[in-house]
């Protein structure tokens, strides 16, 4: 659009498309920021911008005042972490009209699909109307073969969700250069099919409403859409019309057609338009400006019609009611603590899901946990003008009940101005309570893009909170998670979380935000626990397909959990208390069949090296393709374990755990040593033994099968090696035993936790180091020289226990100063002959039941335990 200055203050828009060149080739394209359409020369033109910045002009503009005087209207607050790094949105359309057969149309139906692009997964919501519903709907590439089909399950609801993962990169090129179409088609005995081009548009990011136009004429193959917003603020309606079918031009040249738009109330009319569109494109772009007070409520309420007709002897019209936009998102928001209009850390949380109707009313189901006091207010604002000035749009404190801390109802006078903010995510819902008038808790509502999980988003999701953690933890951040059992026995989840706590280090803040695990709520039971996903923004999502019976039996129960732990609280910074009642439990079934054959399918596509080189997440390391997610054991030193995650390798050192037994052989092939049973038990009498496993254990962590009896410590990917604890392989059964590592006592009456990640406090540095000894001394002195362990300096013939980082002090080791040489040598533990063998906490060896059949210590000397580090 082109807009002169006018001297009276009146702004002229006149449509400039008609007037772009001509051009020789056969599949111009419509470039984003570009008006007229261009040929395509390469790649290279394909270059687009960020899809968040791709809407109308007047979203392009950016003021520079104070963020504190800054009207609602701004978008700035809009958080970058809701859309993970290198998984930017890009968002595409269809106009859908009647197939031609033998020159003829056949079909009346109109549809439109909405799809979103986020790496390679397609997912798109489907509006249909003067159709069946279809039974299938099929993606074709530029030679019109059919590259994806989608069957449609039966059901009642007019709008159709789904994705479609995995798009091969040669029709992802396809899909951004505008090449492909889409076909509907129903299974009716009156077969119709309905087919369009999928198209890139800027509109699609501002629009607020939408119309789909129909005509009145039995397959008349005609329709079209309509995408409305309106101005930040003026009450000016900005459109553009999407159109096919309406004009019939056989000519190759192209002509301009004139056509008129018309605003209508029960088939009064209200406004018009006269334009001429070209016969070659014609979309059309207008604004109505300044509509009125009754114009703006039926806006609100639907019932405002927009009608376009052809002029001439043979008019043509389609016209169709405004709505709000309908998509397959879900309108949500988590409140926390540390996003209120003054920050704190109570561990409390908000949850809300909201429904919008075509009349303009919203449906709410409010939930609060782990508030500081009773709710005085329960209220949704708009962003404050001014520094704690809220401003209130409408008050729902009176549908709260406290008994339930629920608020359920419906918001039945929304204005067309407060459905066009609450669709661009520019509302709030803030929870006041006695001791925080102003408020406790605030969420931005947002609409959580639709991603193909199958969790019931229409319910109340769990709350999460650091109210429920045990201990209580007291933090600002707080989420929700929807879960779901289907058929086959797999847990779909997914998780929004809001304030997590971080670390300075920047690495950290860039990728990994959290680790989301379920387990059962009873804490001593670790082997029921399970890792869900790593948080990289706010938002996680996935399915779970191998979920042992217990854990399913604690989700029938309720007695199951769902917690997000991050660097600065890894026992869990919020939880939640999950309850999905299912069927489970009785047995695997028919359910488990599928489960196997689906895992051994994907076995066959992971092994397949071309399809792993089409996953943009797949690892290429050591001239192999890794799947994302897999662990393996590296060809330049087997005593390191890899994992692949999202095209980044990372390799840890195995980290071997001490072993308390006298004598230790290095078995080949093997990273650790072991403790040598057959030479402490050399001529004495044992027991007979129970019959091991044959096989060993085998762990799901780090995918390999452990020996009999060996000990490791967990690798849980992408943290690495977890020396917090250590899993034991019980040879008699052939299971997997873990547990945390116990902390030692401290002496220091002030300990500190050097890093986040650790799992044990030590002592500062200052009361470990002995009194007196600076280390400018120990440079400079006379005599004897000093020994320096870690980071501590010793006097010679100091005597000490080794410190080691997450595991603390070392009491069954014994460290001495020796003319500055470090010497170090465990304490020697008697070889037993008892049947009933015990072990006490805090002491260093194994002891007979009541001291019977103790039999002496036998020399040893001290463990040499290997280091291997990457070449």
């Amino acid at each position: 659009l082109y807009a002169p200055f006018s001297p009276r203050g009146r702004v002229n828009c006149r449509n400039i498309k008609q007037d772009c060149p001509a051009l020789d080739c056969t599949n111009p394209i419509l470039l984003p920021g570009h008006c007229c359409k261009t040929c395509l020369k390469g790649t290279d033109d394909l270059k687009q911008t960020d899809p968040l910045l791709d809407s109308f002009e007047y979203f392009h503009e950016k003021g520079k005042e104070d963020d504190l005087h800054k009207s609602y209207n701004d978008r700035s607050y809009l958080s970058s972490e809701d859309t993970v790094q290198g998984e930017s949105r890009t968002d595409f359309v269809a106009l859908l009209t009647g197939v031609m057969d033998s020159w003829l149309p056949t079909s009346s139906g109109v549809a439109r699909i909405r799809l979103s692009l986020t790496r390679t997964s397609l997912t798109f919501s489907v509006t249909y109307q003067r159709i069946g519903r279809p039974s299938k709907i099929v993606f074709l590439d530029s030679d019109g073969m059919t590259v994806f089909e989608y069957k449609v399950p039966k059901g009642q609801s007019d709008m159709i969700c789904s994705v479609w993962k995995n798009v091969p990169k040669p029709l992802l090129w396809q899909l951004q250069s505008e090449q492909m179409h889409i076909r509907m088609a129903t299974s009716t005995s009156r077969r119709e099919e309905v087919e369009g081009k999928i198209v890139k548009h800027r509109a699609l990011f501002a629009e607020t409403f939408s119309s789909m136009l129909t005509s009145g004429e039995e397959k008349s193959g005609m329709g079209g859409i309509a995408m409305l917003t309106l101005s930040d603020s003026e009450n000016n309606l900005h459109f553009i019309l999407i159109l096919q079918g309406l004009i019939q031009h056989k000519d190759k040249e192209p002509v301009l057609v004139p056509i008129q738009v018309q605003l209508m109330y029960r088939q009064h009319i209200l406004r018009e338009i006269r334009a001429n569109i070209t016969s070659n494109d014609p979309d059309f772009a207008e604004v109505l400006t300044d509509l009125n007070s009754r114009e703006l409520f039926w806006l609100s309420r639907g019932q405002l019609e927009i009608a376009v007709a052809t002029e001439g002897q043979n008019p043509r019209q389609i016209q169709g009611f405004i709505t709000s936009r309908k998509s397959c998102d879900t309108l949500q928001s988590v409140m926390s603590s540390g996003d209120a209009l003054t920050p704190g850390k109570t561990g409390g949380v908000g949850s809300a899901v909201f429904n919008l109707h075509d009349n303009g009313t919203l449906d709410y189901q409010v939930q609060v946990a782990g508030l500081t006091s009773d709710v005085v207010g329960l209220t949704i604002e708009l962003k404050p003008r001014r520094r704690h000035k809220r401003s209130v749009l409408y008050d729902l404190t009176a549908e709260y009940s406290k008994a339930s801390r629920w608020a359920v109802g419906s918001w039945s006078r929304l204005e067309a101005r407060h459905i066009h903010m609450l669709l661009q995510n520019e509302l709030f819902i803030n929870v006041a309570t006695a001791h925080n008038q102003e408020g406790e808790l605030r969420g931005q509502i947002k609409a959580m893009p639709y991603n193909g999980i199958e969790v019931p988003r229409h319910e109340l999701p769990t709350p999460l909170a650091g109210h429920f953690v045990s201990p209580p933890v007291r933090t600002g951040s707080s989420g929700h998670a929807w879960v779901y059992v289907d058929k086959q026995c797999h847990l779909h989840y997914e998780i929004i979380v809001a304030g997590l706590s971080k670390t300075d280090d920047v690495t950290v803040n860039a990728h990994l935000h959290g680790l989301a695990e379920i387990g059962e709520l009873d804490d001593s039971s670790a082997s029921h626990k399970r890792l869900l996903t790593g948080f990289y923004g706010s938002q996680a999502q996935g399915v779970l397909k191998d979920l042992s019976i217990e854990l399913l039996q604690h989700l029938d129960q309720g007695t199951a959990f769902i917690q997000v732990s991050t660097k600065m609280n890894p026992h869990g910074e919020i939880r939640g208390r999950v309850h999905v009642p299912n069927s489970c439990m009785s047995g695997v079934g028919a359910g488990a069949g599928a489960e196997v054959e689906e895992v051994e399918f994907d076995d066959i596509l992971l092994k397949d090296p071309e399809e792993l080189k089409k996953d943009p997440h797949t690892c290429f390391f050591e001239n192999q393709h890794q799947a994302h997610g897999t662990r393996w054991t590296p060809n330049y030193d087997k005593c390191f374990t890899c994992s692949c995650q999202k095209r980044t390798v990372i390799c840890d050192p195995v980290i071997c755990p001490v072993l308390t037994c006298s004598r230790t052989i290095q078995p080949e092939n093997k990273c650790c040593p072991v403790c040598d049973e057959r030479r402490e038990l050399k001529d004495v009498k044992v027991p007979e033994r129970v019959e091991e496993h044959p096989e060993g254990c085998y762990f799901e962590g780090d995918q390999k099968m452990h020996a009999p009896g060996t000990t490791w410590h967990p690798f849980v990917p992408p943290f690495g090696y977890i020396k917090c604890a250590v899993c034991t392989c019980k040879g008699s059964t052939g299971e997997v035993h873990c547990e945390k590592v116990t902390c030692p006592v401290l002496t220091c009456s002030h300990p500190v936790r050097r890093s986040p990640s650790d799992c044990c406090k030590e002592c500062p540095e200052e009361e470990r180091t002995p009194a007196g000894l600076q280390h400018s001394d120990m440079m400079q002195a006379d005599g004897p020289r000093h020994c320096k362990f870690g980071k501590n300096y010793y006097q010679n013939s100091d005597n000490w226990h080794p410190w080691v980082p997450l595991v603390g002090e070392m009491k069954c080791i014994n460290c001495w100063c020796d003319h500055g040489v470090t010497k170090c040598q465990r304490k020697q533990c008697p070889v037993l002959t008892c049947s009933n063998i015990t072990r006490t906490e805090n002491s260093c060896c194994p002891e007979c039941a009541g001291n019977k059949d103790e039999d002496g210590p036998m020399t040893n000397t001290p463990d040499k335990q290997r280091s291997r580090r990457p070449r």
